[in-house]
């Protein structure tokens, strides 16, 4: 992070508390001066903006001291895990800007080596194999206020325990029928200590080793194991498994690894107006509240992708919030004001009526398209200009017309005169109704000097309206995309009220009969565009057709948080 110094106005680098033990470490010249970190994602989900945090951690810390940063699967437990997973993982790290090179690895590797590690602990007396059932387990686990008991088959011998690990190894024993467990103390204050299961049985074919194995390590044995095989020096975890630290490390402790990572634990992200839970997130697929893993109201990483968000305004984000020692909650809208900043800078700007209503300007000649120069950014001249086709006809936002307008409405109404955005001054003149009495066409008449949204005689509007010439109009579909939830902390279940109880009704509003101007054509999927005055979009590359494209918001103009922090905000559009 930067530190500002306001006497001097220098900016100073300040390390966060990692980066501090990460450096004491170096000038102390532990791990033979070398600095080698992990993503270690399970395959069981998609990524979401809060794995974004520990891979822009993990893989900057490695850049940042000159080391390497490893991608590892743990792939401990196949009935949840699937490829799918694992190439969207890949895709999703790349996307975000980092690269492991040949680092790529998975427990699985390391199953083998695994498997020998809790021979070793059986021989020396320190695991042993219990029939109890899983519930029986968590009886005999105790609580925080009771110690717990020993099992019945905590005394077993050597011979024996080696004896029934080897048969759960040849599938000789039902799922669920056995476990392995390490000896280590049912009277601990940590309830992680008491007599952990290490493997247990599952006729499950793994999607990497089939169906070589019929016994599993569980996490906590293979996590902290995996990271020792691998040379791991600084093992970054979140605050949950400060708890499991003791374990990782008793069990480094007791077995011979190459060397015994250092785990540093740091706050998760929780953010507001979302859950972050793979389980409640894969409910919201399941029972189909959403459209998908990549639903553009999820905080996944594909999900955030097809609502535009770019990977400079994640990696800037998860740099501003950086990484703290205690969990609280982060405002969505400071990731929301991380993606305006980074558009407003990068995003071409085009006009789009949403929700259409006719303009006839009766002054103007019929049959005339008239070409009109219009600004792709004001805040990057290198993006140059475009023509914008102008016509007697056109299409303006319904909300920008109102026949008995309150006095401080200053859009168009009748005997009112506003600017056409790059075009002309038009007045008011008379509308036409349908038989509901709603207006269906507005007709005006437009001032021929006032051609590029100037007056010569020096008059002023108090309004720019955008607009689309109806001959030359793409027809397109818009979703409008909001906050998923209605409540900032949805997964808190207040009132005993389930978190999907709590989906926002406005989170996704579709509008069919949107009207764009013809430049929009030719916009990729991959790039964000501002429709003025309505807000960020991107194409959806999923549902588009050539005959009709669609647009996701991404995100308003209106910033929320730069408001209410001082944050810089986007900079207004030039006229």
């Amino acid at each position: 992070m930067k530190e500002q110094n306001c006497d001097d106005q220098e900016v100073i680098e300040r390390l966060n508390f990692i980066q501090q033990r990460i450096a004491d470490d170096l000038t102390a010249g532990r791990n033979c001066g070398l600095v080698h970190t992990r993503f270690p994602p399970e395959p069981n989900g998609y990524l979401h903006i809060g794995h974004a945090k520990s891979i822009c951690l993990n893989f900057g810390l490695a850049r940042k001291f000159s080391g390497v940063c490893n991608l590892r699967f743990d792939d401990t437990n196949p009935s949840k895990e699937e490829v799918e997973y694992v190439d969207s993982i890949k895709e999703d790290v790349k996307w975000l800007g980092f690269d492991w090179g040949e680092n790529e690895f998975f427990a699985s590797d390391y199953f083998s080596r695994l498997y020998d590690y809790a021979i070793q602990l059986i021989e020396a007396g320190k695991a042993y194999v219990c029939d109890l059932t899983p519930v029986e387990i968590r009886e005999y686990r105790g609580s925080l206020q009771e110690p717990g008991r020993n099992s019945p088959y905590r005394e077993r011998s050597v011979a024996e325990n080696l004896d029934l690990f080897t048969r759960m190894r040849s599938g000789e024993f039902a799922d669920g029928s056995r476990v392995l467990r390490a000896k280590i103390d049912m009277a601990s204050g940590n309830i992680n200590l008491r007599d952990p299961v290490i493997y247990r049985i599952a006729h499950v074919k793994h999607h990497r080793t089939g169906d070589k194995w019929c016994i599993y390590p569980m996490y906590d044995f293979a996590h902290g194991l995996s990271d020792a095989i691998e040379g791991i020096t600084h093992s970054i975890c979140t605050l949950e498994f400060q708890d499991h630290r003791p374990l990782y490390d008793w069990f480094i402790e007791q077995l011979e690894t190459p060397v015994k990572p250092q785990q540093i634990e740091f706050a998760r992200l929780n953010l507001s107006f979302t859950v972050m839970s793979k389980r409640k997130l894969m409910q919201l697929v399941d029972e189909n509240l959403v459209s998908g893993w990549n639903d553009p109201r999820l905080p996944t990483l594909s999900g955030l992708r097809r609502r535009g968000y770019t990977p400079a305004a994640i990696r800037n984000f998860c740099e501003r919030i950086g990484v703290a020692k205690r969990n609280s909650m982060v405002d969505v809208a400071l990731l929301e004001h991380a993606i305006r900043e980074d558009l407003n800078q990068r995003a071409a700007r085009y006009m789009a009526v949403l929700r259409p209503l006719k303009v006839v300007i009766e002054n103007y000649p019929e049959g005339r398209i008239e070409e009109l120069e219009a600004v792709n950014n004001p805040e990057d001249e290198s993006m140059g200009r475009r023509r914008v086709p102008f016509a007697r006809e056109l299409y303006v936002e319904q909300d920008d017309f109102m026949e008995d307008a309150p006095k401080k409405f200053f859009r168009l109404t009748p005997g009112r005169e506003v600017r056409l955005r790059y075009a002309y001054y038009i007045r008011c003149q008379r509308v036409e109704k349908d038989e509901q009495g709603v207006v269906t066409t507005v007709y005006c008449t437009y001032d021929p000097a006032t051609r590029g949204g100037s007056s010569p005689d020096g008059r002023k509007v108090k309004s720019t309206l955008h607009w689309v010439a109806v001959k030359t109009a793409i027809p397109a579909e818009v979703r409008l995309y909001d906050r998923l939830f209605s409540d900032p902390e949805p997964a808190a279940e207040k009132d005993g009220e389930p978190f999907s109880k709590k989906i926002n009704p406005d989170s996704l509003n579709v509008l069919e009969n949107c009207q764009l101007e013809p430049a929009l054509a030719s916009v990729s999927a991959k790039q964000a565009v501002q429709f003025e005055r309505l807000g960020y979009f991107i194409l959806d590359e999923q549902d588009s057709r050539r005959d009709k494209p669609v647009f996701n918001r991404t995100v308003t103009l209106r910033d929320n948080w730069a408001k209410k922090s001082g944050a810089r905000r986007a900079q207004p559009e030039k006229k």
